[in-house]
């Protein structure tokens, strides 16, 4: 465990809150910026065929699946946000947990406020992608699916490396000394000796 002490449950949630917001806002502002900028289903080629700005409203998930059950999409939105606010108010104490929380917590609710704001009716609006990088997948997104991506990947790397959301890190050493413990008798020194 590093020399820094664990967070307390409101400084977790304060990082968490202003992170989230920060995302939110740039999500949307990039979007409002899209939608007022681009014209509708016409590439615009910013940097050749490395960026390009593909202006749709998608009614689905990734790659438009799922268009016929939109409102779907919305409840999960809803219950991931609901989950990270929970995590964040009772379970939270470390930095690094914080700001991966928070960064994705404001990917969620950029893509639940499209959910719940815009056509064609609250619940089932259509998300505004506008980002086509065709070299890396073929796929259009938006900042808020950026950070929803990137900050899974996060977790899933935390878990795997044993960080804690209190803070605390699953000791290599501990691991030694359960599969030192775990190891057959005849290995042992004196069971050598006999």
């Amino acid at each position: 465990m590093s020399g820094r002490p664990p967070l307390r449950h409101a400084a977790a949630g304060t990082i968490i809150a202003i992170l989230a917001v920060l995302v939110l806002a740039a999500d949307q502002f990039s979007k409002y910026l899209a939608i007022e900028n681009l014209p509708p289903e016409e590439p615009v080629h910013v940097l050749g065929d490395f960026l390009i700005f593909y202006l749709v409203r998608n009614p689905g998930a990734a790659f438009s699946l799922g268009e016929e059950v939109t409102w779907i999409f919305t409840i999960a939105l809803a219950l991931v946000a609901i989950a990270i606010v929970w995590l964040a108010a009772t379970k939270v104490r470390s930095r690094l947990w914080a700001v991966v929380l928070g960064l994705l917590l404001g990917g969620v609710l950029g893509n639940l406020t499209d959910r719940l704001l815009r056509e064609p009716s609250f619940g089932i609006g259509h998300v505004v992608d506008f980002i086509n990088t065709p070299w890396m997948m073929p796929a259009i997104y938006n900042v808020a699916d950026i950070f929803i991506v990137t900050m899974m990947i996060s977790v899933a790397l935390l878990v795997v490396l044993g960080r804690h959301l209190d803070g605390s890190r699953e000791a290599r050493a501990a691991k030694n000394a359960d599969a030192d413990a775990e190891a057959p008798a005849s290995d042992s020194p004196t069971a050598a000796q006999d």
